[in-house]
């Protein structure tokens, strides 16, 4: 993949965020009811022994998100990592940036809710030393299918599923997490959910399993918060902790 070819690919997804940004501060795609958020703005940090991340970003619903209709996601995340390249026998670092920004539908029956993102995956991996082996070695144009269910078996009760597929040598990724409703009144903050997750990642030659505790949806200062942590496995044979933070806000 040529240098032209990626930058030019950033600049599109720059003029997407801008475009999206710009709109959002001008309230361009809603109207003033602050009770009807169609904008909503992300953040988080992840990390692990081999690893740390830090991402954000905005999801906009023109209509809204309480009913049927168009999403835009747009995705800014950066970090580094580390490997083993059995064929150099050496650990490898690689420091990864990337931008996605997917268009989607979102759909709610009853108390299921699902959205659909497929759109442009850009990606540019530097390796420390060079691994020639790696497909993901480089900068890197492709595709990017992404779902998100959330379902409310019970009042007091939810479970929660994503999958993310990548053409980018197979960048893949999968969760699913129960949770059962906390009573937040006597800390004085909303309710919110706790409970089991599971998490797979997988590229070129690489996989990675997770198996931890999730805190979902409290809210605070006009903020809604998440958290997670747990023990994380690789093909790597490494073990360790692992730790996930993230927060919205509605606007």
């Amino acid at each position: 993949m040529c240098v032209g070819r990626v930058r030019a690919a950033m600049s599109v997804a720059v003029a997407f965020i801008v475009f999206g940004v710009c709109g959002l501060r001008d309230n361009a795609c809603a109207g003033d009811d602050p009770d009807d958020p169609t904008t909503i703005l992300f953040s988080g940090r992840d990390l692990w022994r081999n690893g740390v991340f830090a991402y954000g970003g905005f999801l906009t619903a023109p209509g809204g998100f309480e009913q049927d209709g168009l999403l835009l996601k747009v995705l800014l995340s950066g970090g580094a990592y580390r490997y083993t390249a059995h064929d150099l026998n050496t650990d490898i670092i690689g420091v990864e940036s990337l931008v996605q920004v997917l268009p989607g539908w979102r759909i709610k029956r009853g108390d299921v809710e699902a959205k659909f993102f497929f759109g442009l995956d850009i990606e540019r991996h530097q390796l420390f030393p060079d691994d020639p082996g790696n497909r993901l070695r480089g900068s890197a144009i492709g595709a990017r299918f992404a779902v998100e269910l959330w379902y409310e078996p019970t009042p007091s009760s939810m479970l929660a599923g994503g999958l993310s597929l990548s053409t980018i040598a197979t960048a893949n990724s999968a969760r699913i997490a129960y949770g059962l409703r906390v009573s937040g009144d006597e800390i004085a903050i909303s309710d919110f959910y706790i409970g089991p997750e599971a998490q797979f990642f997988a590229s070129d030659g690489y996989r990675q399993w997770r198996l931890g505790a999730h805190l979902t949806g409290m809210k605070a200062d006009g903020y809604e918060w998440s958290a997670a942590a747990g023990l994380a496995q690789d093909s790597d044979k490494r073990a360790s902790p692992y730790l996930r933070l993230g927060f919205i806000h509605r606007q």
